[in-house]
């Protein structure tokens, strides 16, 4: 999701319940971010010959990296193997490289392997991996996403083994007022009620997902 206003695009259609904001309009494919350029056709470029690898998606929380992944996955296409934080473990982690060596991709190109806050995995996990990104052990037709909030905790040895995408929200306050002004349109048209969206913005320090929650309390107020 998204401290960065281009980690949302247009309202996803399969919602037909309600829904929060951050849900409703969360991209689902690398075309539906708006912003995110470098990072987006870095990655869009790879899908058109992906190839076994690992990215390392850093920045602050709600920077657009966790949703970048699966977007990744249908753009290649990969069947998605997600393996939360608080799952990291050296078991689950050695589970899933098993999977990805031995289970057919019956109409995939390949495995993807979402780690999220790979700066909080344990240490024997971390060793671990080491092993498994190395060049005469990475499992065949797999691409590592891992992602984490900063690079202090992770060894110089695993940083040297994926491709780095920095995810930051310098620069994007004019893009996120003009995504919230756009949502409140579609949700509740063109009313003199609508907020100041820069302000929003502002107090939100360009953390959409953060801006979007508060947009979304005011229209509440209507």
């Amino acid at each position: 999701m998204s401290n960065l206003a281009m980690s949302f695009g247009e309202p996803q259609q399969a919602f037909t319940f309600p829904c929060a904001l951050t849900e409703k309009y969360r991209p689902k494919l690398l075309g539906d971010f708006v912003g995110l350029e470098r990072q987006r056709t870095i990655l869009t470029n790879y899908a058109k010959a992906p190839f076994p690898t690992a990215f390392l998606f850093t920045g602050a929380s709600g920077t657009g990296k966790t949703t970048m992944a699966p977007a990744l996955a249908d753009a290649i296409p990969a069947v998605l193997h997600h393996v939360p934080s608080q799952e990291a473990n050296l078991m689950n982690i050695d589970r899933t490289r098993m999977t990805c060596q031995y289970v057919p991709m019956s109409g995939f190109k390949m495995h993807l392997v979402l780690i999220d806050e790979a700066d909080q995995m344990s240490p024997a996990a971390q060793v671990s991996l080491l092993s498994k990104l190395d060049a005469t052990n990475f499992p065949p037709a797999t691409v590592f996403v891992f992602t984490s909030n900063s690079t202090d905790r992770l060894e110089p040895r695993f940083l040297s083994r994926c491709k780095v995408l920095e995810f930051s929200t310098y620069g994007l306050a004019r893009e996120a007022t003009e995504l919230l002004e756009r949502v409140w349109v579609q949700e509740k048209g063109k009313t003199p009620e609508m907020p100041n969206c820069a302000r929003i913005v502002k107090e939100s320090a360009n953390n959409v997902r953060e801006a979007l929650n508060r947009l979304e309390t005011e229209m509440l107020a209507y």
